[in-house]
């Protein structure tokens, strides 16, 4: 009973971990102010984390109780869903990846924010039913390759030094 106590615990610290990035990132100023939307993915460092110390089960998880709790507090309804849908997108091409094995905590970040604004972009193609916003992703892949280099530099300091740690 004590070491689920300590799991649940564990992972309901990563996911206020995650929320509290969230709401840090709200805080700050745009990072491009001239590209409306655009975010470095703070939270994302703790995602990147927990998939690789645990696994894409428990980063699921994580991502999803930072998805639930960030919409209710800070946004609406359609914050979930584009966040939602940037998640599901990114988690699954970063999971992928880091299981070939080819590709550093760097390479999955950047794949993961670039699919991220991908997902993003296709759901808003659908609900504002113009392809033209399609274009956007251009400065979106520069910007997401961007934030996934700073966030898997990040997440790659954080499991390196997490591991001198019994977690």
């Amino acid at each position: 009973m004590r070491k689920r106590t300590q799991y649940i615990t564990l992972f309901a610290l990563f996911s206020v971990f995650a929320i509290i990035l969230s709401y840090v990132e709200i805080l700050l100023p745009p990072v491009f102010a001239a590209v409306p939307g655009v975010k470095v993915g703070l939270p994302n460092i703790i995602i990147i984390f927990v998939l690789y110390r645990f696994s894409l089960k428990e980063a699921a998880v994580v991502s999803l109780i930072r998805l639930l709790a960030v919409a209710l507090l800070f946004g609406h309804f359609l914050t979930f869903v584009y966040s939602a849908a940037g998640a599901v997108l990114s988690l699954t091409v970063m999971a992928l990846l880091k299981k070939t094995d080819k590709f550093s905590t760097v390479g999955v970040s950047v794949a993961g924010g670039v699919s991220h604004n991908l997902a993003q972009i296709i759901v808003a193609i659908i609900l504002l039913s113009t392809k033209e916003i399609g274009y956007y992703m251009v400065v979106l892949g520069i910007t997401g390759t961007l934030a996934g280099i700073f966030v898997g530099l990040a997440g790659a300091l954080l499991l390196k030094y997490s591991m001198r740690f019994k977690i």
